[in-house]
């Protein structure tokens, strides 16, 4: 099984990508587990658009979804949402409109997120659900929400309980996939 996982975070030392490579390690044999970040991927301008086409990093990541058996969404939570940079690859990934469809519906999808905050993304995800609706994703109903993920999630090390969090919620997810 091939599940794709993205970070919807453009830092260097995000705590989502650190939880998207705590999913990899967790994985196991059984799951083909990839990772993908959003760099690349311009602001949308459908001037640009009908100008120059889709850009080059949309096109690979699209690619890299369709390819997938599943997707996990690692979101960070800015002002109680989902990041813009996400949300604007989400946008990219749209375009052209018939290709909305065979990237995301009736994928099963996954959300996920860290942040050193008490509530573990819990906003961001809550408002990501109506842009995922509108995909027509098949969502997962179960959420991976870290929080104190600068304790938990510290660089070199992952926190013992995070690591079997994360275990269960990915194999709860993959069992959904097959499903």
């Amino acid at each position: 099984m091939k599940i794709i996982a993205i970070s919807g975070s453009l830092r260097k030392h995000s705590y989502n990508t650190r939880l998207g490579r705590v999913l990899d390690h967790v994985s196991g044999s059984a799951i083909d587990f990839e990772l993908a970040d959003l760099h690349g991927i311009p602001l949308y301008n459908g001037d640009e658009e009908d100008a120059h086409g889709i850009p080059a990093a949309v096109s690979a990541l699209r690619a890299r979804i369709k390819n997938s058996d599943g997707m996990i969404l690692i979101t960070p939570e800015y002002n109680a949402g989902m990041p813009g940079v996400f949300k604007n690859a989400l946008d990219w990934l749209t375009r052209p409109g018939e290709e909305m469809k065979p990237t995301f519906s009736k994928r099963p999808t996954a959300l996920a997120g860290a942040t050193p905050g008490a509530w573990g993304t819990a906003l961001a995800q809550s408002s990501a659900l109506i842009n995922l609706r509108q995909l027509g994703v098949t969502l997962y109903p179960d959420y991976l929400r870290v929080s104190r993920a600068n304790k938990r999630l510290e660089e070199g090390a992952v926190d013992p309980e995070l690591e079997d969090q994360a275990t269960s919620w990915l194999r709860g997810f993959a069992e959904f996939v097959r499903a």
